[in-house]
């Protein structure tokens, strides 16, 4: 990879996009722990929307793989 292919990553999401990309198609599995984590999830963009509380305590596993 040559300099210009580089970006600085600057959020925990850029970088989990950023390794997702890189593993993509090389059999990659990426494991994420979680731990009574919660987020509210808004229905839309814009003005007053409403929320899902979601609540996730466990493991979400990604597995990629080269299709033939």
């Amino acid at each position: 990879m040559s300099d210009s292919d580089t970006t600085e990553t600057t959020t925990w999401p850029e970088l989990a996009i950023g390794l997702y990309d890189r593993l993509t198609g090389r059999n990659a599995e990426i494991t994420y722990d979680f731990e009574e984590m919660e987020v509210d999830v808004p229905s839309r963009t814009g003005d007053d929307p409403e929320y899902a509380h979601w609540r996730i305590d466990g493991t979400v596993t990604v597995r990629t793989r080269e299709q033939d």
